[in-house]
């Protein structure tokens, strides 16, 4: 029998899985092929869960970089955007870059995967298919912290979709 901490996440698959997830929650069709135009309609419920998502890991990656506010930055930026409305690219461009950076100079895979999620976020005000990369990002944060891949597949895929559910129900 295979150990815990021997299985790995599959991130091709695990995508596939949330997208699937994702489509049906927002009465979406799922096909192979993702049409983000399909989406656009769901943009900012998507950019407000991709929040959720990066903000409930985001503490992996700023315990051990307390003064790398790169991350945080980018989720701020993309809360500006739904709040205004008002779209700048290269701002968005930036701070979805500078977050990614922050992750290459992390050392820690959880604090890398946490650091990414802010960045894939952010670029949810651009693309609204990017939220799917802030989920599975902390997804693998959460189970790299852990060592535990179930608390990544299990308790947060569950925990972020109930999120994106109750987003989905109060804009309504």
């Amino acid at each position: 029998m295979e150990r815990e901490s021997q299985r790995k996440l599959k991130p091709v698959a695990l995508l596939r899985d949330v997208r699937r997830s994702v489509s049906e929650i927002l009465g979406k069709p799922f096909s192979e092929r993702i049409d983000h135009r399909l989406f656009q309609p769901d943009k900012k419920a998507l950019a407000l869960w991709a929040i959720d998502c990066a903000e409930h890991v985001l503490p992996l990656f700023e315990e051990n970089y307390p003064c790398d506010k790169r991350p945080r930055k980018a989720l701020e930026t993309l809360k500006e955007w739904i709040d205004t409305g008002v779209f700048k690219m290269s701002v968005i461009r930036k701070a979805s870059l500078d977050a990614h950076a922050a992750a290459k100079d992390a050392k820690e895979d959880y604090a890398k995967y946490a650091a990414h999620a802010a960045g894939q976020a952010v670029a949810t005000a651009h693309v609204p298919t990017h939220a799917l990369g802030s989920s599975v990002y902390a997804i693998r944060a959460v189970a790299a912290y852990s060592g535990n891949v179930d608390e990544g597949l299990i308790r947060e895929r569950s925990w972020q979709l109930q999120r994106l559910r109750d987003i989905t129900k109060n804009s309504n």
